[in-house]
């Protein structure tokens, strides 16, 4: 029987997942608040709210298994939707995810190291704290927050004076910053019946708290084993199910988790052209419990992300190895709305196509 996959969230992970699954002879259904969500232009979309029962009810009828597109979905619609269909990952799991301290404590649970923290109730917990970590931390929402949203730098005495006063409504963790070298991040894919696989290290380039460029495989680096290790324990530890993405800080002597997504990444999205296998046929290889794809990749890719708009010339470049992903989301200043990849069969290669693309568009990264 062919599965319809259900997909909690319509944005372009939803619609890269259906155009993944769609060859495999798979059937999806998406659900979002938003009526102009893009995975709509791929898929047949239920627009209501995330508690609106009856239209839960309407799409879990049509539906086999449920998934995710993000990790704000609320857990309760999730919980809701595991009494009526397999759901991955669980809701245990995006209960977590959702909060940065529990993501944190679930960490050191398990001995894998973060970067020191201390969850903050008011002025005088972060005042007690920003001395404690010396004035060199960022205070962060523990709920929601993404691409750098929900989150203040604090420098100095003076920085605390310029945190919004209705922000100690919400739940809050102030994390020290890290003096890190890079940031990488490991996908990971573990099926129902617990093989795992993971692809090559990805590096990340962040630019205001967004993603801009992944290059992969990351030069290697004596810790690299350290980071699959911890992913892979992880991913274990939570008997997780599908595809998760661990975000890591990498210093001069050990690797630091910063987060993790439970879901298909950002950073994953050159294993479309890059990899043997795409982390969203993956993810959804392992929902439905068949052999994981290969996850090897011959040469290298890298993957640039398209913020607020796209060059002019986007439909004019034809090269070898470049190739163009359009959400079909409307553009608005800090909205992702397309990436490229480019691949090489070496890092000389591949950074030459990159400088040569971006000189071309007259572009920065």
């Amino acid at each position: 029987m062919t599965p319809t996959i259900g997909i909690l969230g319509g944005g372009q992970l939803a619609r890269m997942m259906a155009l993944a699954g769609y060859p495999l002879g798979f059937n999806f259904v998406f659900f979002d608040p938003k009526e102009t969500a893009c995975a709509g232009q791929v898929g047949r979309l239920i627009s209501a709210d995330y508690d609106n029962e009856i239209a839960i009810e309407e799409f879990c009828q049509q539906v086999d298994l449920v998934t995710l597109d993000f990790e704000n979905v609320p857990v309760d619609t999730l919980r809701n939707i595991a009494k009526k269909k397999p759901v991955f990952p669980s809701p245990d799991i995006l209960a977590i995810a959702q909060d940065r301290l529990l993501e944190k404590q679930f960490c050191h649970s398990i001995n894998v190291p973060t970067a020191e923290f201390e969850p903050i109730n008011g002025l005088s917990e972060l005042k007690f704290a920003a001395k404690k970590f010396g004035f060199s931390a960022i205070l962060k929402t523990r709920r929601m927050g993404y691409d750098g949203k929900g989150q203040y730098l604090i420098k100095n005495e003076q920085d605390l004076t310029q945190i919004p006063g209705n922000l100690f409504e919400k739940d809050l963790i102030l994390e020290q910053l890290v003096p890190f070298e890079r940031e990488v991040s490991v996908i990971v894919a573990r099926s129902q019946s617990g093989d795992i696989k993971t692809w090559p290290l990805c590096e990340n380039k962040h630019k205001e708290g967004i993603l801009t460029t992944t290059m992969v495989p990351a030069k290697p680096n004596d810790l690299d084993a350290t980071a699959f290790e911890y992913a892979i324990k992880m991913a274990e530890s939570l008997q997780y199910v599908g595809v998760m993405v661990i975000e890591f800080f990498q210093t001069k002597d050990q690797v630091l988790v910063n987060e993790f997504a439970p879901r298909v990444h950002n950073s994953g999205h050159w294993t479309i052209e890059g990899a043997h296998t795409s982390q969203f046929e993956n993810h959804l290889r392992a929902g439905l419990d068949l052999p994981l794809g290969d996850t090897g990749m011959d040469g290298m890719a890298a993957m640039l992300n398209w913020i607020g708009a796209f060059p002019d010339q986007l439909h004019h470049l034809t090269d070898v190895g470049l190739y163009w992903h359009v959400y079909g989301k409307q553009p608005k200043p800090g909205r992702k709305i397309g990436h490229a990849t480019l691949t090489a069969p070496d890092p000389q290669q591949l950074h030459d196509k990159i400088l040569q693309l971006v000189n071309r568009l007259g572009v920065q990264l």
